[in-house]
């Protein structure tokens, strides 16, 4: 596929056919993605592949809290998780609302799951001395996880970006073993997706870029 094909088409997917996906098409989906810039070209990233399905039936239970949670807060219209609004609602409101456990296991369940890692070590993290949650770090990781899903989307595969099971980073370290300097940056499904999506809905350019300052004049 042409780049920008690409980049137009890779969509979030989340239901998968049983279609297997083989070591030779993720070393291929590695060998591309492993070109992602990150800070000092540390290339700090970690990649778990689950194949057994105990192990990825042991992610549900860790992604449940934390999907109960955002699922109660986008019913009472608030933005979920958010570090600026805090919830208003009570841990019983969160403990009665229902949520789609059929997504839980559609995820965890796929025919692949990476769960991918990156090591604080080597990471610069500009703003951690800052009054806010960080977010810095996250440029020496994400690039290498989109490169992931472009290649995945370039070979005819499919995926999603969840940070869900990121709630109980504790437990799942410990599932899969991961050292203390590491942190969980993203669990990607993998798979062949039930459907294939070609057109997604996106804002406008002028809706986000501005000339010289943040309330300027729309670039478009």
């Amino acid at each position: 596929m042409e780049l920008y094909d690409v980049m137009r088409t890779t969509f979030a997917a989340r239901e998968f056919t049983h279609d297997p996906v083989s070591d030779e098409v993720l070393q291929k989906i590695f060998d591309n993605a492993r070109f992602a810039p990150s800070g000092g070209n540390r290339q700090g990233w970690k990649v778990v592949v689950v194949r057994e399905a105990d192990t990825k039936r042991a992610l549900v239970p860790l992604i449940e809290p934390t999907l109960q949670r955002y699922w109660a807060q986008v019913q009472a219209g608030e933005a979920p998780w958010n570090t600026i609004h805090p919830t208003q609602l009570s841990e019983a409101d969160i403990a009665a609302t229902g949520f789609p456990r059929a997504l839980v296991e559609s995820i965890s369940m796929a025919p692949v799951v990476l769960l991918v890692f990156v090591d604080l070590s080597v990471v610069a993290s500009f703003d951690s001395g800052l009054d806010r949650v960080g977010v810095i770090s996250g440029a020496s990781i994400y690039p290498f996880v989109w490169n992931i899903l472009l290649a995945a989307r370039n070979e005819g595969y499919g995926g999603t970006l969840t940070t869900f099971v990121g709630g109980q980073e504790g437990a799942l370290k410990t599932l899969v073993g991961v050292p203390d300097e590491y942190a969980f940056a993203a669990m990607l499904p993998l798979g062949k997706p039930v459907k294939q999506l070609t057109k997604l809905k996106r804002k406008a350019v002028q809706d986000f870029a501005v000339r010289e300052r943040f309330d300027g004049e729309p670039l478009a």
